[in-house]
C-alpha cells in the first residue's frame, strides 16, 4: 500500500471525529463495506441480513461491495462506513502508518492465497518456483512478500522471472501458458477458473510454507469504539452466528449471497466457494469467532517489516482489540 495513500487515509481522522461529534446516523442503521466485489467469502454476511440475525440484534445492516481496502478504509475515516471487510494485512499496514482504526475481529487468521499453475508444469512446492515465469501485478499480494517466501524455503528468488502487467492480463497470460503461475485466491479463483475452462490446476498454499497473511477481518475506527461499542458488538455477535450457521449449513448460505448477486457466476462455482471459504475460518478452543491472536499479529508484522511494507512496528495493543467479542 502506497505510503501517499496511507497519508491521506491518517488524514481521515479530523472527518472521522466531525462524525462522531455530531452524531449523524442513527443507532439501529449500520453501515458495511467490503474491501471487493462480491465472492463466497462474504455469504455468511448475507445469511445474516436475510434471515435476520442483524435484525435480531437492533441492526439494520447495508452491505455494499467495494473498489480495494484503500477505498474502504478511507470511506471509514470520512464516517461513510461503521465498519470495513479487508485483508487484516492492509489493516495492519495502515494502522503502522497513522491509520486511527483497530481490527475488532479477524475471521480469517491466514488467507487462503497462493499460486497456481497447469499439470503439465506444476508448481507443488516453492522450491518449484525456481526457474518458473510468474505474472505480477503492482499492490500484488502474494508477489509483495515472494522474497519472504523465498528465504523461509532458502530458495533463490534470483532463478524466478516475475513478469509485471496489468491485472486483465493476467489471465489471457496465464492460460496461453505465456507464463508458468500466477498468485490466486484458492477459495474463491480455482473454482470458477476450472468451471470455465473445464480443466484442472495445481495450487500452491504459500500460507503453509510461511507466507501467512491474515485475511478477512473486521475493522473499524477508534472514534467508533470510542462512541458507541454496543453497536459494533451487536454486529459481531450477529456475524459470528452467521459464520457458525454458513459452516453447519452452507447451501443456506450459498442462496443467501446468490439472492444479492446479481449476474453473478453458476451454483456450482458459489458453493464451492462458499465450501472452501469455510474451511479458512477457524475457531479457537474456548474463545469467541474473531478472537485475534497476539501471535498472529506479531508475525504478519514481522512479514511486514522484512518485505519492507512498514519500518517499525506499534506496541501490539495499537492494532486491535477483543474485548467487544463475545461467546
Amino acid at each position: 500500500m502506497a505510503t501517499n495513500v496511507i497519508m491521506r487515509l491518517a488524514a481521515g481522522l479530523f472527518a472521522t471525529t466531525l462524525l462522531a461529534a455530531s452524531g449523524a446516523r442513527a443507532d439501529d442503521t449500520f453501515n458495511v463495506r467490503f474491501s471487493w466485489k462480491l465472492k463466497g467469502e462474504y455469504a455468511a454476511f448475507y445469511l445474516a441480513q436475510q434471515s435476520g440475525l442483524f435484525a435480531k440484534q437492533g441492526l439494520t445492516v447495508r452491505l455494499g461491495e467495494g473498489a480495494g481496502a484503500e477505498a474502504a478504509l478511507g470511506s471509514m475515516l470520512q464516517g461513510g462506513e461503521d465498519a470495513v471487510i479487508v485483508p487484516g494485512i492492509y489493516a495492519l499496514s495502515a494502522i503502522s502508518k497513522g491509520m486511527p482504526a483497530k481490527i475488532v475481529a479477524l475471521i480469517q487468521p491466514v488467507a487462503p492465497a497462493g499460486i497456481v499453475s497447469h499439470p503439465d508444469k506444476p508448481i507443488n512446492t516453492p522450491q518449484d518456483l525456481e526457474g518458473k515465469s510468474l505474472a505480477a501485478t503492482v499492490g500484488d499480494t502474494t508477489m509483495d512478500y515472494l522474497k519472504v517466501l523465498c528465504s523461509q524455503n532458502k530458495i533463490d528468488c534470483a532463478k524466478i522471472k516475475i513478469v509485471m502487467m496489468n491485472v486483465q492480463a493476467r489471465l489471457p497470460q496465464f492460460m496461453s501458458k505465456q507464463v508458468d503461475g500466477m498468485s490466486t485466491y484458492w477459495n474463491i479463483d480455482i473454482p470458477q477458473l476450472e468451471y470455465t475452462s473445464k480443466q484442472k490446476f495445481v495450487v500452491l498454499d504459500v500460507g503453509k510454507y510461511g507466507e501467512r497473511v491474515p485475511g478477512l477481518s473486521v475493522v473499524t475506527s477508534n472514534a467508533a469504539i470510542q462512541k458507541n461499542p454496543e453497536r459494533i458488538k451487536k454486529f459481531l455477535r450477529a456475524l459470528s452466528e452467521a459464520f457458525d450457521t454458513t459452516s453447519k449449513d452452507p447451501a443456506a448460505a450459498t442462496k443467501a449471497l446468490m439472492n444479492s448477486w446479481e449476474g453473478g457466476p453458476p451454483e456450482q462455482v458459489v458453493a464451492t466457494q462458499v465450501s472452501l471459504s469455510n474451511q479458512t475460518f477457524p475457531v479457537i478452543a474456548g474463545k469467541p469467532r474473531g478472537w485475534v491472536e497476539d501471535s498472529v499479529l506479531s508475525s504478519a508484522l514481522d512479514l511486514l517489516k522484512q518485505s519492507g511494507q512498514i519500518s517499525e512496528a506499534k506496541p501490539l495493543d495499537t492494532y486491535f482489540t477483543n474485548t467487544l467479542l463475545s461467546n
